[in-house]
């Protein structure tokens, strides 16, 4: 925490003089004769996933602008190396094996999606670089791969906060949707695993393709079965389609989502038909309705402040997802020298880390580091998130 905070003092007084592209400006504040440190960005920069992408690119961008303004990572630069996947896992295997074999980076952050991840996954286990993930489906690290960690929040967690809000409500039967890739996947393992726990009937599984258009059909099959709720497990634009339709249909029941589609583009997209949906999300989209107390507050609010005021949009959870995986980094770097290994068992043993997507503790069993308290749950109300007690 006290790192953090030092950087981004130091930011303030430097006053974002130190400007970050595609790579971090070696000479800004340490001695020009050490080399900087390289980390990897692998992101959907563009294509149908640049909602994840895009801000997880400019949010490394920022992290390591602060960081380098705060005099880098024992006195040397970092330089981030960043490529475009374009959401396609083929292009996020080319870009790993360029950043490994032709940057040489001492570790990479990305890719944006569990597809592109699982892809790249095989090459830094094989070349032993540190490797923190954005994307949120548990088989990223489930089970451990020595050198794979991810900060987005666990499945497991998303299913548990909404199946808890549900049993408050009294809801037990319910109908899914879900998107049939590795994410949607993940999802409906826990929401078919977890629901005994709750005491709720699944009585209803249907999916839909990443780029299908209408999904009125399965959810005509649901309602069949006269659920009390439904769950849509996806990212954009899927979901979006899911709330028109749904909406269309008249289904008078509430309709839930992932917290793969908290970010703005979602609201942008479903439009009015996001009115009333809930969904898990980290607390960032409703920084400023948390309490003053609590520890990701003060966090969430400064990076929420550089990110608006450097690039003039909004702010979304996902951007977050990188920016912790870049401050991660730099605090197990410190004192390494770059040595990968080493790099590698101090992240392991990094506890109560402060970040966006909430408090990261990891261990020799868990590469993910989060608690259930990394989630809480909203509900859009006209075009807004609104905190549900």
């Amino acid at each position: 925490m006290r790192f953090i905070r030092k950087c981004r003092l130091v930011l303030q007084a430097a006053a974002l003089l130190c400007a970050v592209v595609f790579a971090a400006n070696p000479a800004a504040g340490a001695d020009s004769g050490k080399n900087p440190m390289k980390i990897g960005g692998i992101f959907s920069v563009t294509g149908p996933a640049s909602f994840l992408g895009d801000p997880e690119k400019k949010s490394m961008e920022l992290a390591i602008e602060e960081i380098n303004a705060a005099g880098g990572v024992d006195g040397r630069m970092l330089e981030a190396v960043i490529y475009d996947t374009e959401g396609d896992p083929s292009k996020a295997v080319m870009a790993a094996g360029k950043l490994i074999n032709k940057d040489q980076v001492t570790a990479i952050v990305g890719p944006s999606r569990t597809p592109t991840t699982l892809a790249v996954v095989p090459m830094v286990e094989r070349a032993g670089l540190p490797f923190v993930s954005c994307a949120a489906g548990n088989k990223i690290v489930e089970p451990i791969k020595p050198w794979v960690f991810k900060t987005a929040q666990s499945d497991i967690q998303a299913v548990a906060s909404i199946y808890a809000h549900l049993e408050k409500q009294g809801i037990d039967r319910i109908g899914t949707l879900t998107v049939a890739n590795s994410f949607g996947e993940s999802g409906r393992e826990q929401l078919i695993e977890q629901a005994g726990d709750f005491g709720i009937t699944v009585v209803r599984s249907e999916s839909f393709g990443a780029g299908d258009t209408d999904m009125t059909s399965q959810l005509t099959k649901i309602r069949q079965e006269k659920p009390g709720a439904i769950i849509c497990w996806g990212t954009n634009p899927g979901p979006a389609v899911v709330a028109k339709n749904v909406e269309q249909l008249g289904l008078d029941i509430p309709l839930y989502q992932s917290h793969g589609v908290a970010s703005p583009k979602f609201i942008e997209l479903a439009g009015d038909s996001a009115e009333g949906i809930l969904l898990p999300t980290g607390k960032i989209l409703v920084a400023d309705l948390l309490p003053d107390d609590d520890p990701q507050k003060q966090v969430l609010t400064d990076y929420i402040d550089a990110y608006e005021n450097k690039y003039d949009e909004t702010v979304s959870g996902f951007g977050g997802y990188a920016y912790d995986a870049v401050y991660l980094l730099a605090r197990a770097m410190a004192g390494t020298g770059g040595d990968k290994a080493k790099i590698r068992e101090n992240l392991e043993n990094i506890r109560e880390h402060v970040g966006i997507s909430g408090v990261f503790s990891f261990s020799q069993t868990d590469h993910n580091g989060l608690d259930p308290s990394a989630f809480v749950m909203v509900r859009i109300t006209d075009g807004k998130w609104q905190l549900v007690k």
